[in-house]
């Protein structure tokens, strides 16, 4: 188990240090608060807040709280991605096959890269490809080609794509091992 798995997340914590302590997951960590009733957390109002601040100020329960710190934990101590691979979790996996029938794009490959961008340096980019680049690394999970340049592998090798569907901040979210830090929001990263 890596050194940021056995670090525990207290609800004397602020959400700022929540999602810059652990920037490999941050986005999941992200959408679980949101789906908690912060909704702030995207707009970097209140990441300097206590979790548990922000979630008696928005009217939840001792119990309510106890159970998001369970919640966000069980993320943490979840198994550290394969470096050796780009994984996506089977319902990431469904939702892209859906959305590529929807647009016309059956049988595209993801197209999965970042850019320049956010407050911490780089943005994820999920995308349609319909044929690998001579610069592009090809590799395959749950059914779904995936295509990433190679000047990008280092960075995102050993990440994770899942698909969350929720009410706030529904979409593709990423857990990457190589991730040194997050913008307090969660949307941007560094390596």
């Amino acid at each position: 188990m890596s050194e940021q798995a056995t670090q525990k997340i207290s609800k004397e914590m602020t959400i700022a240090e929540i999602l810059e302590g652990f920037p490999y997951q941050s986005q999941r960590l992200a959408q679980i608060l949101t789906n908690a009733g912060l909704h702030c957390v995207g707009c970097g109002a209140a990441t300097w807040e206590t979790l548990e601040g922000g979630m008696l100020g928005h009217g939840k329960t001792e119990a309510e709280i106890d159970d998001l710190v369970d919640k966000l934990n069980r993320l943490l101590e979840e198994e550290i991605p394969n470096f050796d691979t780009i994984t996506l979790t089977p319902r990431a996996a469904k939702k892209f096959k859906e959305i590529a029938i929807e647009d016309g794009k059956e049988g595209f490959a993801l197209r999965f890269g970042d850019t320049a961008g956010g407050c911490s340096g780089f943005t994820y980019i999920i995308d349609f490809s319909e044929c690998a680049a001579e610069d592009d690394l090809v590799l395959e999970s749950e059914g779904v080609e995936i295509h990433v340049k190679k000047t990008m592998v280092k960075r995102l090798m050993g990440s994770v794509i899942d698909y969350v569907d929720a009410l706030y901040g529904a979409g593709f979210k990423i857990a990457n091992p190589n991730v040194k830090s997050s913008c307090g929001c969660g949307t941007s990263q560094n390596y």
